[in-house]
């Protein structure tokens, strides 16, 4: 069988200098990819393959990953969650236990969670991994973090990387329309991610490739392109969000940091899920949630560019913050996730006010250059309002559920939750946090 052109090259010599580098081996992305499963498991001399579903992507992908593996004489151990597992002890529990030892690989069938366990059972056992999608939906597919929830608290695990990203795009275009938009909310971000990751490599002198940026501007303008083909589960428009997800996980690979698919957005949809594990609440899925997290920023973004930075109130406004009061909001918001967000201020003294006023001048001397960057990076509020219109994605925080009285506090909470530049830690350094307007958001 002919090779399919990958969407990535594994080993890149940049024109930064740097070797940049991902574990992953290959992504298929075709219509049928799904009967290429026993030459990837010869190319990696396995035998017998563990396979890990849930009773919905087993119904939807399982039956045939199975089906093709059989037909091929290749013995395997199938465990399928009964119910769509949580990314948790319990979830990760059960799929070690009923792990086959004897198995000399994984193919996890499934998107976000089977994806985050099948890394971690990947990462404990030894076995390399395959992950046949189910959903464009997110970006993780090629990260070498997990995404889970331990002791309440969301967190990110190292855990193995999988070595081939299966995409069939029959499979893929049969997703439901919520997880296909979802795709393209996390997408959207990366407006945000690479503008801040500018930002950040003028005021605190982070790491940035511009060719790895590039690479994401390319796979988001080709996203947004084909935007209104989803709806139709147009297939040019399903595979141009799956390689962008994928390439956006590769990207983060390729940098050795989040930074080129993530930011605020990001953060804004992490504080609703770390708010969801106090109270008990619900959330909508990550990507939809950074869609309305993007349009928010941006509109942030639209008041800051209209403000003239003032050193003196800034100075004032740093000097007078009381951070022991900010902790105890804080932690009343997010209890015992908070206390890992406080930890990381014992270490990064953000809020320091020597190094504030370093921050301060160094934006302050380079404001012109970053009103430039957001302006070439940022599209409107109202153009991401047009795409999200387009594909029938909500766009406001009341609509995905949110706490519409907890905006201020979970937007301000968004520069404690990461050791990252992003918008929020701006508008602080800034003193300029009262004065944005909530309410247009």
């Amino acid at each position: 069988m002919a090779e399919s052109k990958s969407v990535f090259q594994k080993n890149l010599l940049c024109s930064c200098g740097k070797l940049h580098e991902t574990a992953v081996d290959d992504v298929i992305v075709e219509k049928g990819a799904v009967n290429r499963l026993p030459e990837l498991l010869e190319r990696y001399g396995a035998v017998k393959p563990f396979v890990l579903a849930d009773c919905n992507t087993f119904a939807v992908a399982g039956e045939q990953v199975c089906r093709v593996l059989m037909s091929h004489d290749i013995p395997h151990t199938k465990y399928v969650f009964e119910k769509s597992p949580e990314p948790d002890e319990h979830g990760v529990g059960s799929a070690v236990m009923h792990f086959d030892a004897s198995c000399d690989i994984i193919i996890g069938v499934g998107s976000g969670v089977i994806n985050d366990i099948s890394k971690i059972v990947s990462n404990t056992s030894g076995r390399p991994y395959i992950i046949v999608a189910t959903a464009p939906s997110m970006d993780g597919y090629a990260s070498a973090t997990s995404s889970m929830i331990m002791d309440g608290l969301k967190v990110s695990l190292p855990s193995a990387c999988a070595k081939v990203i299966v995409g069939d795009i029959d499979i893929l275009k049969q997703a439901p329309l919520h997880m296909l938009k979802s795709g393209l909310g996390d997408m959207l971000a990366k407006y945000v991610s690479i503008c801040e990751w500018r930002i950040a490599h003028i005021i605190v002198g982070e790491y940035y490739c511009e060719q790895i940026a590039d690479m994401v501007r390319n796979a988001l303008k080709k996203c947004i392109e084909n935007a209104e083909g989803l709806l139709k589960r147009e297939e040019v428009a399903v595979k141009a969000v799956f390689e962008g997800l994928v390439l956006g996980g590769i990207a983060m690979s390729y940098a050795g940091v989040s930074r080129p698919a993530s930011g605020m957005e990001h953060y804004i949809s992490h504080i609703w899920e770390m708010r969801a594990l106090e109270t008990g609440g619900s959330v909508e899925l990550h990507g939809i949630q950074c869609a309305v997290g993007t349009l928010m920023t941006a509109g942030l973004y639209e008041q800051l560019v209209k403000m003239v930075p003032d050193k003196e109130k800034a100075l004032a406004y740093a000097a007078t913050f009381d951070y022991k009061q900010w902790s105890q909001e804080l932690l009343a918001f997010l209890g015992k996730g908070a206390e890992t967000m406080i930890a990381l201020e014992e270490k990064e003294h953000k809020y320091d006010v020597a190094l504030h006023a370093e921050r301060l001048d160094r934006i302050l001397a380079n404001w012109d250059t970053i009103l430039t960057i957001i302006k070439e990076e940022l599209p409107s509020a109202a153009e991401i309002e047009k795409i999200l219109d387009s594909i029938q994605a909500p766009k406001t925080p009341e609509e995905i559920g949110a706490e519409t009285d907890k905006l201020k506090i979970t937007l301000l909470a968004t520069k404690d939750i990461r050791d990252k530049y992003v918008l929020s830690r701006l508008l602080w350094d800034l003193g300029i946090w009262d004065e944005m307007n909530l309410e247009v958001l």
